[in-house]
């Protein structure tokens, strides 16, 4: 991954033509993806913090024996805010290797290590409320039982 430089200081948002210039010619995006039309778009997320991610990643992909992606799907998962995980693949052996993440579960330790490593500061409201109150959500609506 190379830097994306050009932000908006006002929004976050970078202009496809920044991030496209700031990439090397190995990893130019195919001219008309919606990667490079829209793939600058978003709020910036340190380069570095990626690296240690993905080096987590590998590291407990080696130990249970799976690939990064298996690792990477499981523990979204597993994940309490995630309630959808849509997997896409090139091709029919990438869709086999994907489906099997949900085929074996990683340890406690082993969430924590990628909680730790892709924890990221939280935003507004959530930083005022963990100030505010032990639980982000003191005051839980009911739910209605039909």
């Amino acid at each position: 991954m190379h830097a994306i430089r050009g932000s908006a200081p006002w929004s976050g948002v970078r202009s496809p033509a920044v991030c496209s210039q700031a990439r090397s010619p190995a990893t130019t995006l195919p001219a008309g993806s919606r990667l490079a039309t829209v793939g600058g778009y978003g709020p910036a997320f340190p380069e570095e913090q990626l690296y240690r991610i993905v080096s987590e990643l590998e590291a407990i992909a080696g130990e249970c024996g799976r690939s990064v992606s298996q690792v990477a799907l499981n523990w979204l998962l597993d994940r309490p805010t995630v309630s959808t995980v849509v997997v896409g693949a090139r091709n029919e052996a990438q869709l086999r290797d994907n489906l099997a993440a949900a085929e074996f579960r990683l340890s406690a330790q082993q969430m924590e290590r990628l909680d730790a490593v892709s924890a990221r500061p939280p935003i507004y409201p959530c930083w005022h409320q963990l100030e505010e109150f032990a639980e982000p959500n003191p005051f839980p609506v009911p739910i209605a039982k039909y």
